[in-house]
Protein backbone atom coordinates (compact mmCIF):
# COMPACT_ATOMS: atom_id res chain seq x y z
CA UNK A 1 0.00 0.00 0.00
CA UNK A 2 0.99 3.63 -0.58
CA UNK A 3 2.76 5.12 2.36
CA UNK A 4 2.64 8.58 1.64
CA UNK A 5 1.30 10.64 4.54
CA UNK A 6 -2.14 11.57 4.81
CA UNK A 7 -3.49 14.94 4.22
CA UNK A 8 -4.76 17.33 6.81
CA UNK A 9 -5.45 20.50 4.76
CA UNK A 10 -7.56 19.15 1.88
CA UNK A 11 -11.02 18.92 3.64
CA UNK A 12 -11.67 15.09 3.59
CA UNK A 13 -11.21 13.62 7.70
CA UNK A 14 -8.94 10.87 7.98
CA UNK A 15 -11.01 8.60 7.92
CA UNK A 16 -12.16 9.05 4.57
CA UNK A 17 -8.90 9.24 3.52
CA UNK A 18 -7.82 5.62 5.12
CA UNK A 19 -11.25 4.31 3.04
CA UNK A 20 -9.57 5.88 0.15
CA UNK A 21 -6.03 3.93 0.74
CA UNK A 22 -8.04 0.80 0.91
CA UNK A 23 -10.52 1.11 -1.69
CA UNK A 24 -7.20 1.90 -3.92
CA UNK A 25 -5.37 -1.28 -2.74
CA UNK A 26 -8.23 -3.64 -3.53
CA UNK A 27 -9.54 -1.73 -7.38
CA UNK A 28 -5.59 -1.94 -7.88
CA UNK A 29 -6.06 -5.78 -7.77
CA UNK A 30 -3.02 -5.06 -4.84
CA UNK A 31 -5.52 -7.23 -2.70
CA UNK A 32 -7.35 -9.93 -4.28
CA UNK A 33 -10.68 -10.98 -3.44
CA UNK A 34 -10.45 -12.62 0.30
CA UNK A 35 -6.89 -11.80 0.64
CA UNK A 36 -6.38 -10.36 4.40
CA UNK A 37 -6.21 -6.46 4.64
CA UNK A 38 -3.33 -4.59 7.28
CA UNK A 39 -4.43 -5.46 11.03
CA UNK A 40 -5.54 -1.70 12.60
CA UNK A 41 -2.69 -1.77 14.67
CA UNK A 42 -0.11 -1.99 11.56
CA UNK A 43 -2.30 -0.28 9.77
CA UNK A 44 -2.46 2.87 12.01
CA UNK A 45 0.86 2.69 12.50
CA UNK A 46 1.62 2.93 8.84
CA UNK A 47 -0.43 5.73 8.42
CA UNK A 48 0.19 8.00 11.37
CA UNK A 49 -3.47 7.42 12.79
CA UNK A 50 -5.01 6.34 15.63
CA UNK A 51 -6.31 3.00 16.01
CA UNK A 52 -9.97 4.54 16.35
CA UNK A 53 -9.66 6.25 13.09
CA UNK A 54 -8.69 3.12 11.28
CA UNK A 55 -11.35 0.93 13.09
CA UNK A 56 -14.08 3.59 11.70
CA UNK A 57 -12.69 3.23 8.11
CA UNK A 58 -12.80 -0.38 8.24
CA UNK A 59 -16.72 -0.38 9.69
CA UNK A 60 -17.40 1.86 7.05
CA UNK A 61 -16.22 -0.38 4.46
CA UNK A 62 -18.12 -3.45 6.05
CA UNK A 63 -21.28 -1.51 5.44
CA UNK A 64 -20.53 -0.68 1.96
CA UNK A 65 -19.61 -4.98 1.52
CA UNK A 66 -16.19 -4.17 0.22
CA UNK A 67 -14.33 -6.05 3.36
CA UNK A 68 -15.57 -8.71 5.16
CA UNK A 69 -14.96 -8.86 9.30
CA UNK A 70 -13.94 -12.74 10.43
CA UNK A 71 -13.81 -12.51 14.21
CA UNK A 72 -10.41 -13.30 16.06
CA UNK A 73 -8.67 -12.88 11.89
CA UNK A 74 -9.27 -9.46 11.16
CA UNK A 75 -10.59 -7.92 7.87
CA UNK A 76 -10.60 -9.34 4.65
CA UNK A 77 -11.17 -8.06 0.91
CA UNK A 78 -15.09 -9.28 0.72
CA UNK A 79 -15.50 -10.53 -3.22
CA UNK A 80 -15.14 -9.97 -6.66
CA UNK A 81 -14.03 -6.09 -7.29
CA UNK A 82 -15.80 -4.41 -9.82
CA UNK A 83 -14.14 -4.27 -13.46
CA UNK A 84 -10.76 -2.66 -13.00
CA UNK A 85 -10.99 1.08 -14.23
CA UNK A 86 -7.69 3.10 -14.41
CA UNK A 87 -9.91 5.80 -12.28
CA UNK A 88 -9.77 3.65 -9.36
CA UNK A 89 -5.86 2.78 -9.62
CA UNK A 90 -5.18 5.78 -6.90
CA UNK A 91 -6.11 9.04 -5.07
CA UNK A 92 -9.13 10.53 -7.05
CA UNK A 93 -7.76 13.95 -8.96
CA UNK A 94 -9.41 17.13 -10.33
CA UNK A 95 -10.47 16.67 -13.61
CA UNK A 96 -8.24 19.57 -14.72
CA UNK A 97 -5.15 17.51 -14.13
CA UNK A 98 -6.28 14.12 -14.51
CA UNK A 99 -4.09 13.34 -17.62
CA UNK A 100 -6.63 11.09 -19.06
CA UNK A 101 -8.94 13.93 -19.00
CA UNK A 102 -6.77 16.51 -20.37
CA UNK A 103 -6.18 13.37 -23.37
CA UNK A 104 -9.57 13.57 -24.28
CA UNK A 105 -9.95 17.29 -24.57
CA UNK A 106 -7.07 17.75 -26.55
CA UNK A 107 -8.17 15.07 -28.82
CA UNK A 108 -11.57 16.62 -28.95
CA UNK A 109 -11.68 18.47 -32.62
CA UNK A 110 -15.37 19.22 -31.98
CA UNK A 111 -14.61 21.66 -28.82
CA UNK A 112 -11.19 22.85 -29.66
CA UNK A 113 -10.98 26.33 -30.17
CA UNK A 114 -7.51 26.13 -29.70
CA UNK A 115 -4.78 23.18 -28.45
CA UNK A 116 -1.73 24.70 -26.64
CA UNK A 117 -1.96 22.19 -24.15
CA UNK A 118 -1.67 19.26 -26.62
CA UNK A 119 1.88 17.65 -27.07
CA UNK A 120 1.97 17.69 -30.60
CA UNK A 121 2.90 19.97 -34.00
CA UNK A 122 -0.30 21.20 -36.18
CA UNK A 123 -1.06 19.30 -39.32
CA UNK A 124 0.07 22.57 -41.46
CA UNK A 125 3.84 21.77 -40.25
CA UNK A 126 3.67 18.25 -40.63
CA UNK A 127 5.27 17.67 -44.63
CA UNK A 128 2.05 16.09 -46.03
CA UNK A 129 3.17 16.50 -49.75
CA UNK A 130 6.79 14.66 -49.06
CA UNK A 131 3.79 11.95 -46.98
CA UNK A 132 1.74 11.90 -50.36
CA UNK A 133 4.75 10.96 -52.61
CA UNK A 134 5.68 8.41 -50.05
CA UNK A 135 2.30 7.14 -50.18
CA UNK A 136 2.16 6.69 -53.76
CA UNK A 137 5.28 5.47 -54.19
CA UNK A 138 4.02 2.07 -51.77
CA UNK A 139 0.70 2.07 -53.59
CA UNK A 140 3.29 0.88 -56.66
CA UNK A 141 4.91 -1.56 -54.50
CA UNK A 142 4.27 -5.51 -54.64
CA UNK A 143 0.59 -6.94 -52.65
CA UNK A 144 2.87 -8.15 -49.95
CA UNK A 145 3.51 -4.20 -48.82
CA UNK A 146 -0.11 -3.51 -48.90
CA UNK A 147 -1.49 -6.60 -47.04
CA UNK A 148 1.15 -8.92 -45.43
CA UNK A 149 1.93 -8.89 -41.76
CA UNK A 150 5.20 -7.44 -40.65
CA UNK A 151 7.84 -10.06 -39.42
CA UNK A 152 8.41 -9.95 -35.39
CA UNK A 153 10.78 -7.79 -35.33
CA UNK A 154 9.45 -5.16 -37.92
CA UNK A 155 10.86 -4.16 -41.35
CA UNK A 156 14.62 -5.16 -41.49
CA UNK A 157 16.31 -2.17 -43.60
CA UNK A 158 14.36 0.37 -41.39
CA UNK A 159 15.90 -1.59 -38.32
CA UNK A 160 19.50 -0.85 -39.73
CA UNK A 161 18.63 3.09 -40.56
CA UNK A 162 17.47 3.42 -37.03
CA UNK A 163 20.72 1.34 -35.77
CA UNK A 164 22.37 3.93 -37.67
CA UNK A 165 20.63 6.81 -36.04
CA UNK A 166 21.52 5.58 -32.85
CA UNK A 167 24.96 4.99 -33.30
CA UNK A 168 25.24 8.72 -34.59
CA UNK A 169 23.32 9.59 -30.68
CA UNK A 170 26.13 7.15 -29.16
CA UNK A 171 23.86 4.48 -28.82
CA UNK A 172 25.43 1.11 -30.04
CA UNK A 173 22.37 -0.92 -30.85
CA UNK A 174 22.74 -4.08 -33.48
CA UNK A 175 19.53 -4.01 -35.94
CA UNK A 176 17.98 -7.18 -34.20
CA UNK A 177 18.37 -5.17 -31.31
CA UNK A 178 15.55 -2.84 -32.07
CA UNK A 179 12.24 -3.97 -32.29
CA UNK A 180 9.41 -1.69 -34.25
CA UNK A 181 6.51 -0.67 -32.52
CA UNK A 182 3.05 0.72 -33.29
CA UNK A 183 3.82 3.58 -31.10
CA UNK A 184 5.81 5.38 -28.46
CA UNK A 185 2.80 4.59 -26.47
CA UNK A 186 2.62 0.69 -27.29
CA UNK A 187 6.94 0.55 -26.81
CA UNK A 188 6.49 2.07 -22.99
CA UNK A 189 3.24 -0.41 -22.81
CA UNK A 190 5.83 -3.54 -23.54
CA UNK A 191 8.47 -2.36 -21.88
CA UNK A 192 6.09 -1.65 -18.54
CA UNK A 193 4.62 -5.35 -19.26
CA UNK A 194 8.45 -6.98 -19.12
CA UNK A 195 9.39 -5.06 -16.29
CA UNK A 196 6.85 -4.49 -13.85
CA UNK A 197 4.97 -6.66 -11.26
CA UNK A 198 1.90 -4.92 -9.72
CA UNK A 199 2.82 -3.50 -6.67
CA UNK A 200 6.20 -2.61 -7.87
CA UNK A 201 7.69 0.42 -7.24
CA UNK A 202 8.79 3.17 -10.24
CA UNK A 203 10.88 6.77 -10.36
CA UNK A 204 9.96 9.12 -12.29
CA UNK A 205 10.71 12.70 -12.51
CA UNK A 206 8.61 15.40 -10.99
CA UNK A 207 7.35 16.79 -12.95
CA UNK A 208 6.94 14.28 -15.71
CA UNK A 209 4.95 13.48 -18.75
CA UNK A 210 1.80 13.27 -17.53
CA UNK A 211 1.00 9.83 -19.49
CA UNK A 212 3.63 8.07 -17.21
CA UNK A 213 1.52 8.22 -14.64
CA UNK A 214 -1.92 6.95 -16.12
CA UNK A 215 0.45 4.43 -17.47
CA UNK A 216 1.49 3.21 -14.32
CA UNK A 217 -2.38 3.32 -12.88
CA UNK A 218 -2.72 1.35 -15.53
CA UNK A 219 0.00 -0.97 -15.24
CA UNK A 220 -1.31 -0.83 -10.85
CA UNK A 221 2.37 0.13 -9.79
CA UNK A 222 2.96 2.73 -7.48
CA UNK A 223 5.07 6.05 -8.79
CA UNK A 224 7.57 7.88 -6.99
CA UNK A 225 8.48 11.37 -7.91
CA UNK A 226 11.82 13.22 -7.67
CA UNK A 227 11.99 16.63 -7.82
CA UNK A 228 13.66 17.30 -11.55
CA UNK A 229 15.58 20.71 -12.06
CA UNK A 230 17.41 22.51 -15.46
CA UNK A 231 20.18 19.60 -15.53
CA UNK A 232 17.86 16.44 -14.21
CA UNK A 233 16.74 14.77 -11.36
CA UNK A 234 17.95 16.07 -7.82
CA UNK A 235 20.29 13.39 -7.27
CA UNK A 236 20.38 13.75 -3.13
CA UNK A 237 16.71 12.67 -3.59
CA UNK A 238 16.95 10.25 -6.12
CA UNK A 239 19.23 8.68 -3.67
CA UNK A 240 16.83 8.65 -0.85
CA UNK A 241 14.44 7.46 -2.90
CA UNK A 242 16.35 4.34 -3.55
CA UNK A 243 17.21 3.29 -0.34
CA UNK A 244 13.64 4.53 0.83
CA UNK A 245 11.46 2.58 -2.13
CA UNK A 246 13.38 0.01 -3.42
CA UNK A 247 12.23 0.98 -6.68
CA UNK A 248 12.45 -1.63 -10.18
CA UNK A 249 12.85 0.76 -12.84
CA UNK A 250 12.94 4.45 -13.40
CA UNK A 251 11.39 6.29 -16.16
CA UNK A 252 12.32 9.61 -17.79
CA UNK A 253 13.09 11.94 -21.15
CA UNK A 254 16.99 12.47 -21.36
CA UNK A 255 15.95 15.87 -23.67
CA UNK A 256 14.01 17.55 -24.12
CA UNK A 257 12.54 17.13 -21.22
CA UNK A 258 8.53 16.74 -21.33
CA UNK A 259 6.94 19.24 -19.46
CA UNK A 260 9.95 21.53 -18.49
CA UNK A 261 12.08 20.99 -22.04
CA UNK A 262 15.23 20.87 -19.98
CA UNK A 263 18.20 18.24 -20.89
CA UNK A 264 20.60 16.00 -18.69
CA UNK A 265 23.74 17.11 -18.02
CA UNK A 266 27.15 14.93 -18.37
CA UNK A 267 27.60 14.87 -14.87
CA UNK A 268 23.75 14.45 -13.56
CA UNK A 269 23.69 11.19 -16.23
CA UNK A 270 27.31 9.72 -14.90
CA UNK A 271 26.05 9.95 -11.24
CA UNK A 272 22.47 8.80 -11.62
CA UNK A 273 24.11 5.94 -13.15
CA UNK A 274 26.14 5.01 -10.98
CA UNK A 275 23.52 5.35 -8.41
CA UNK A 276 21.36 2.64 -10.38
CA UNK A 277 24.39 0.21 -10.66
CA UNK A 278 25.01 0.43 -6.81
CA UNK A 279 20.93 -0.25 -6.18
CA UNK A 280 19.87 -2.56 -9.10
CA UNK A 281 17.71 0.13 -10.58
CA UNK A 282 16.25 -0.57 -14.45
CA UNK A 283 16.00 2.57 -16.71
CA UNK A 284 13.65 3.49 -19.42
CA UNK A 285 14.74 6.23 -21.77
CA UNK A 286 11.84 7.84 -23.22
CA UNK A 287 13.92 9.45 -26.30
CA UNK A 288 10.33 10.28 -28.90
CA UNK A 289 11.54 14.49 -28.80
CA UNK A 290 15.00 13.57 -29.79
CA UNK A 291 14.76 15.10 -33.01
CA UNK A 292 13.44 18.41 -31.71
CA UNK A 293 16.38 19.28 -29.80
CA UNK A 294 18.80 21.45 -31.93
CA UNK A 295 21.64 20.78 -28.86
CA UNK A 296 21.72 17.41 -28.00
CA UNK A 297 22.53 16.46 -24.40
CA UNK A 298 23.65 12.84 -23.02
CA UNK A 299 21.57 10.29 -23.47
CA UNK A 300 21.43 7.89 -20.66
CA UNK A 301 21.23 4.62 -23.20
CA UNK A 302 24.54 6.23 -24.65
CA UNK A 303 26.47 6.67 -21.45
CA UNK A 304 25.71 2.92 -20.15
CA UNK A 305 24.74 0.68 -22.93
CA UNK A 306 21.80 -1.01 -23.32
CA UNK A 307 22.87 -3.31 -20.48
CA UNK A 308 20.86 -1.59 -17.72
CA UNK A 309 18.55 1.08 -20.09
CA UNK A 310 15.54 0.18 -22.55
CA UNK A 311 15.34 3.50 -25.45
CA UNK A 312 12.59 4.09 -27.05
CA UNK A 313 11.61 6.42 -29.44
CA UNK A 314 9.04 7.25 -32.42
CA UNK A 315 8.15 9.28 -35.49
CA UNK A 316 4.66 10.68 -33.99
CA UNK A 317 5.49 13.90 -32.85
CA UNK A 318 7.68 14.67 -35.73
CA UNK A 319 6.08 13.28 -38.78
CA UNK A 320 2.37 12.04 -38.16
CA UNK A 321 0.10 11.31 -35.29
CA UNK A 322 -1.42 9.09 -38.68
CA UNK A 323 1.48 6.50 -39.40
CA UNK A 324 2.37 5.11 -36.34
CA UNK A 325 5.64 4.02 -36.27
CA UNK A 326 7.85 3.79 -32.74
CA UNK A 327 10.41 1.10 -31.77
CA UNK A 328 12.10 -0.30 -28.81
CA UNK A 329 15.88 -0.87 -28.51
CA UNK A 330 17.21 -3.29 -25.22
CA UNK A 331 19.73 -6.14 -25.36
CA UNK A 332 19.07 -9.10 -26.89
CA UNK A 333 17.15 -11.13 -24.00
CA UNK A 334 14.53 -8.53 -23.78
CA UNK A 335 14.10 -8.19 -27.07
CA UNK A 336 13.33 -11.79 -27.49
CA UNK A 337 10.94 -11.54 -24.56
CA UNK A 338 9.61 -8.10 -26.34
CA UNK A 339 8.75 -9.79 -29.40
CA UNK A 340 6.82 -12.53 -27.85
CA UNK A 341 4.66 -9.65 -25.72
CA UNK A 342 4.02 -7.45 -29.15
CA UNK A 343 2.78 -11.19 -30.42
CA UNK A 344 0.45 -12.03 -27.56
CA UNK A 345 -1.10 -8.22 -27.22
CA UNK A 346 -0.83 -7.27 -31.18
CA UNK A 347 0.11 -10.14 -33.10
CA UNK A 348 1.88 -8.15 -35.58
CA UNK A 349 3.23 -4.25 -36.32
CA UNK A 350 2.03 -1.49 -38.81
CA UNK A 351 3.92 -2.85 -41.93
CA UNK A 352 2.23 0.08 -43.80
CA UNK A 353 3.28 2.98 -41.73
CA UNK A 354 7.34 1.39 -41.30
CA UNK A 355 7.52 1.10 -44.93
CA UNK A 356 6.45 5.18 -45.07
CA UNK A 357 8.88 5.91 -43.05
CA UNK A 358 11.66 3.87 -44.36
CA UNK A 359 10.64 5.46 -47.53
CA UNK A 360 11.14 9.46 -45.98
CA UNK A 361 13.96 8.70 -44.47
CA UNK A 362 16.02 6.94 -47.29
CA UNK A 363 14.97 9.93 -49.40
CA UNK A 364 16.14 12.68 -47.44
CA UNK A 365 12.61 14.28 -46.18
CA UNK A 366 12.84 13.31 -42.97
CA UNK A 367 16.21 15.03 -42.67
CA UNK A 368 14.81 18.19 -44.08
CA UNK A 369 11.65 18.30 -42.87
CA UNK A 370 13.41 18.28 -39.27
CA UNK A 371 15.69 20.44 -39.94
CA UNK A 372 12.86 23.42 -40.92
CA UNK A 373 10.97 22.55 -37.97
CA UNK A 374 14.09 23.65 -35.19
CA UNK A 375 13.96 26.45 -37.19
CA UNK A 376 10.34 27.49 -36.83
CA UNK A 377 10.14 26.21 -33.40
CA UNK A 378 12.99 28.59 -32.30
CA UNK A 379 11.20 31.07 -33.79
CA UNK A 380 8.07 30.40 -32.79
CA UNK A 381 9.68 30.25 -28.90
CA UNK A 382 11.47 33.56 -29.18
CA UNK A 383 7.43 35.07 -30.24
CA UNK A 384 5.82 33.32 -27.85
CA UNK A 385 7.51 34.08 -24.52
CA UNK A 386 7.57 37.61 -24.52
CA UNK A 387 3.49 37.50 -25.08
CA UNK A 388 3.68 35.45 -21.87
CA UNK A 389 5.64 37.66 -20.31
CA UNK A 390 3.64 40.36 -20.75
CA UNK A 391 0.81 38.64 -19.11
CA UNK A 392 3.01 37.96 -16.04
CA UNK A 393 3.72 34.24 -17.09
CA UNK A 394 7.20 33.82 -16.19
CA UNK A 395 10.06 31.41 -17.32
CA UNK A 396 11.14 29.49 -14.67
CA UNK A 397 14.38 27.76 -16.08
CA UNK A 398 16.84 27.83 -19.23
CA UNK A 399 18.05 26.53 -21.66
CA UNK A 400 14.57 24.89 -23.20
CA UNK A 401 14.56 23.23 -26.25
CA UNK A 402 12.10 21.74 -28.20
CA UNK A 403 8.13 22.03 -28.49
CA UNK A 404 7.15 23.43 -24.79
CA UNK A 405 7.81 26.21 -22.73
CA UNK A 406 7.14 25.73 -18.61
CA UNK A 407 6.11 28.55 -17.17
CA UNK A 408 5.09 30.28 -13.98
CA UNK A 409 1.99 31.78 -13.98
CA UNK A 410 0.98 34.94 -12.05
CA UNK A 411 0.52 35.13 -8.03
CA UNK A 412 -2.65 33.75 -6.80
CA UNK A 413 -3.43 32.35 -10.06
CA UNK A 414 -4.03 28.50 -10.09
CA UNK A 415 -3.40 26.59 -12.64
CA UNK A 416 -5.72 24.10 -12.71
CA UNK A 417 -8.74 26.70 -12.46
CA UNK A 418 -7.44 28.35 -15.34
CA UNK A 419 -7.71 25.36 -17.58
CA UNK A 420 -11.15 24.66 -16.39
CA UNK A 421 -11.79 28.20 -17.55
CA UNK A 422 -10.20 28.20 -20.61
CA UNK A 423 -12.02 24.94 -21.76
CA UNK A 424 -15.30 27.04 -21.12
CA UNK A 425 -13.64 28.58 -24.16
CA UNK A 426 -12.77 26.00 -26.35
CA UNK A 427 -8.91 26.33 -24.88
CA UNK A 428 -7.08 23.56 -24.19
CA UNK A 429 -4.40 24.13 -21.00
CA UNK A 430 -2.20 21.72 -19.55
CA UNK A 431 -1.99 22.39 -15.78
CA UNK A 432 1.30 22.01 -14.27
CA UNK A 433 0.14 19.60 -11.78
CA UNK A 434 -0.85 17.06 -14.28
CA UNK A 435 2.47 16.24 -14.30
CA UNK A 436 3.03 16.36 -10.79
CA UNK A 437 3.12 13.51 -8.35
CA UNK A 438 3.29 15.70 -5.25
CA UNK A 439 1.23 18.38 -6.79
CA UNK A 440 3.99 21.14 -6.29
CA UNK A 441 3.53 22.85 -9.53
CA UNK A 442 -0.28 24.42 -8.72
CA UNK A 443 1.45 27.65 -9.96
CA UNK A 444 2.88 26.06 -13.33
CA UNK A 445 1.65 25.74 -17.10
CA UNK A 446 3.37 23.87 -19.97
CA UNK A 447 2.97 25.56 -23.15
CA UNK A 448 3.08 24.32 -26.91
CA UNK A 449 4.70 26.88 -28.95
CA UNK A 450 3.56 25.83 -32.40
CA UNK A 451 -0.05 25.86 -31.03
CA UNK A 452 0.06 29.49 -30.17
CA UNK A 453 0.25 31.38 -33.22
CA UNK A 454 -2.80 32.89 -33.18
CA UNK A 455 -3.46 36.03 -31.48
CA UNK A 456 -6.88 34.53 -30.13
CA UNK A 457 -5.03 32.59 -27.65
CA UNK A 458 -3.44 35.52 -26.24
CA UNK A 459 -6.16 37.00 -25.72
CA UNK A 460 -8.34 34.71 -24.13
CA UNK A 461 -5.62 34.10 -21.86
CA UNK A 462 -5.34 37.59 -20.91
CA UNK A 463 -9.07 37.79 -19.98
CA UNK A 464 -8.98 35.17 -18.40
CA UNK A 465 -6.16 36.67 -16.19
CA UNK A 466 -7.62 39.44 -15.69
CA UNK A 467 -10.33 37.58 -13.70
CA UNK A 468 -8.67 35.62 -11.83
Amino acid sequence: MATSPLSRTDGRTLVEQVMERLRGRIAGRQAAPGARLPSIRGLAAQLGVSRSTVVEAYDRLVAEGVVQPRRGSGFYVAAHPPPFALGDGGPPLAREIDPLRITRQALDGRHVRANPGCGWLPASWMPQAEIRRALRSLARSGEAALTDYATPLGLPELRGLLAVRLADAGVEAHPDQIMLTESGAQALDLACRLLLEPGDRVLVDDPCYFNFLALFRAHRVEAIGVPRGPSGPDLEAFEAALAAHRPRLYVTNSGPHNPTGGGLSPVVCHRLLRLAEAHDLLILEDDVFADFEERPSPRLAAFAGLERVIQIGSFSKTLSASIRCGYVAARPDWIEALVDLKLATSFGGGAMSAAVVLHLLKEGAYRRHVQGMRTRLAAAASAVAPRLAALGIAPEQAPEQGLFLWRRLPEGVDGAALSRAAWEEGVVLAPGDAFSLSRACGRFMRFNVAQMQEPEVFEILGRLLARA
